[in-house]
Parts: C-alpha cells; structure tokens; sequence
C-alpha cells in the first residue's frame, strides 16, 4: 500500500493507494475520527450494487446510513443535492457523523458539497472508484452544476482522508477507463515530459493499464496535483493549471448534456485544441500528430464533433468558472511540463475553433 501526503493550509491528510486496501479503513477511522457517530455513506446506482457489499463488510458493526444517487453527472443537481441533505436530516445526522463519498468523481464531488454544507460542515472520506477519481478525489475541490456551467456551485472542502482501493477499478468499462486516464496524460503534460513518455511506451492499449503500471501512473498523477495543491489550495495561481484542456472540455460537455460524453474524454480534446493554440501562441515544440495517433489507438475522439458550432462552444467558456471580465483564459504549454495561463481574443479563439472543428 501507497501512502502519499496531501499538504494544504486547511488540512493535511493522506491518499492510501493500493489493492484490497479497505480492511484498513475502519482501524483508521476508529484511531483518526475524533467521537464519530453515524456513518453516512454516499454511492450511486452502479458502483451500489457492484461495491456496496464489500464496503458494508469492512465496515461492520458501524451504526450505517446508505443513500443511493444516479451514476454519473446526473448525480450534480441541485435536486439531488436537497434530497441527500433531507435524507441526512431525516436520519439524524449531527456534527459527529461521517460521510463516505463511495463512487466515482461525480459522487466525490456531490459528497464532498453534501459534508461541506450540512450543519456547516461535517468530515468525510473519499473513497473513489474510478481511474478518473485519482484526480477529483484528491485536494478538495467539491461541487454540482448548474445549467448553464459545470461545478458551478461548489466549495474547497478537504476530506480526512482518501482510500484508493484499485480492485474496484476491474469492474470499469472501457469508456470509463479511457474517461480516467485522459487526467493522467494531462498531469504529464502539464509537468513531466518523462512521465508523459513512459504513458506512451507502456500503455500502448489499455489492456497494459494494469497492476504496477496502473498503480505507478495512479501514483504519479495524485503526486503531480498534490505538489501542485500544495503551493495552491483555492486556485488563486498555480492550481489554475491543473485545468489544462478543461475550458474547451467542460463547454463540450454542457453543450452535448452533462453525462452524454464522458468528462475525460471531452478534456482529451481540450487538451489537444490547448497544444494547437500553445504552438501558434507560445511557439511549443511538440509532435501532436504522434499524441493524436496514440490517443487514437487508445480509442479517444480527437477533433471536435460537427454537431457542436464554435460559436455555441464559445458561449460555453464566457460561461466557465474560470472566465474573468468576461475574457477567457486558457492553460496552455511554453514547453512540456511548463504551463502558463493566457487570455485569448475571443475573435481569435473563434477563429481558432473554426479551424480545429
């Protein structure tokens, strides 16, 4: 088992990473949570009937409270944002009781609102369940959506600890996988050329993305944001990087309807679309056919589907969290592993769009 320390100003806590890990989570949570009470676990219609069990075994003998949400962003709503709360209310939940946000990225981020906003906070533990969750389960920021953005309400909010057991991950379909691993080119992108590298060399299919491979570039992703968290908690410099390809990513998902294309796979062409304007913009030195033949053998759409216009896309990001002054900022590569933040004219990322679409 993998240990990797999580340091922010609000708290600090650990990852735990490895295979069949969870025998660990209640002899941690009986030593670490302070007079804990009920035990409020939050999963969703997949991972529930496939995990659920296996977590209410490691956990017996706990006073247990199970609320099952939709799979997916279905789960980001402000409907079933009340709806967990209420369920907690009704169930007497107090400031003592723990939540365990059981599921994938969109489960860790409503579960992480869910104990941030109920009695003005209570703890909880991320417990992913997805390749993709090595990046939504870790630093704290926690949210649903809103109609007209994604992870438009939200908090930072650090959990006491997060449990990444990878003997869930066998379960996963292929659209998941490929959804999860596009964080982890993106964290070698944004800071490591060898990591970046290595990805191609020996994941040339997914059917190599497992045992040690699988848990070395896990384990280099989470470091890659921890360090990066480190330094920036509330996204007020550095943090903002970690949004490489999700400007455009996030516009593609609201404009298809959240949950119809999968996140990982609408930043892949994010972040394809962010190394464009990096070589027109900053003058990158980069082989993109050789990134777009790889993702593309991996299975990943690598242009933006016709049906989206650039100019709905770019309503899209004039909308996006990160916008400021109504000017859109993009992450974009000076060189492999060196990101800078940039303003881009929005005739220009028009005119951009046009060309990549």
């Amino acid at each position: 088992m993998e240990q990797i320390p999580v340091i922010t100003n609000a708290k600090q806590y650990k990852v735990f990473l490895g295979s069949h890990i969870l025998e660990e989570l209640l002899p941690f949570i009986k030593q670490e949570i302070d007079e804990y009470t009920k035990i409020f676990i939050l999963t969703d219609e997949t991972v529930g009937p496939l995990h659920l069990e296996k977590l209410m075994q490691a956990l017996k003998g706990e006073d247990i409270v199970v609320y099952t949400v939709p799979s997916g962003e279905k789960a980001k709503t402000f409907d079933v944002y009340y709806n967990c709360l209420t369920f907690a209310l009704e169930n007497k939940l107090d400031r003592k009781s723990l939540l365990l946000a059981f599921g994938g990225g969109a489960v860790g981020d409503l579960g992480g609102f869910v104990a941030a906003t109920f009695l003005r906070g209570i703890r909880f533990i991320q417990i992913p369940t997805t390749i993709l969750a090595h990046d939504s389960a870790v630093g704290g920021k926690v949210a649903i959506n809103h109609p007209l953005g994604k992870n438009m309400i939200g908090a930072f909010y650090q959990p006491e600890a997060v449990f990444y057991d990878l003997s869930f991950i066998n379960t996963l379909p292929k659209r998941e996988v490929r959804s999860g691993f596009a964080e982890v080119i993106k964290h070698a992108l944004i800071h490591d050329e060898a990591f970046y590298r290595q990805l191609q060399t020996e994941v040339p299919s997914f059917e190599f993305l497992t045992g040690n491979t699988l848990l070395h570039a896990l384990k280099k992703g989470i470091e890659v944001k921890s360090k990066i968290v480190k330094k920036d908690e509330k996204e007020l410099g550095i943090r903002a990087y970690l949004n490489f390809g999700h400007t455009l990513g996030h516009a593609i998902e609201a404009e298809a309807g959240y949950g119809v294309m999968a996140h990982g796979e609408a930043v892949l062409i994010g972040m394809l679309f962010a190394l464009k304007l990096s070589k027109d913009k900053l003058g990158l030195s980069f082989n993109e056919k050789e990134l777009i033949e790889w993702v593309g053998q991996l299975g990943y759409e690598t242009s933006i589907n016709k049906q989206f216009s650039p100019e709905k896309l770019l309503q899209r990001m004039l909308q996006d969290k990160k916008t400021i002054g109504q000017e859109v900022r993009f992450v974009l590569l000076k060189e492999i592993g060196k990101p800078v933040v940039v303003t881009i004219n929005h005739d220009d990322l028009l005119m951009h769009l046009k060309q990549f679409s």
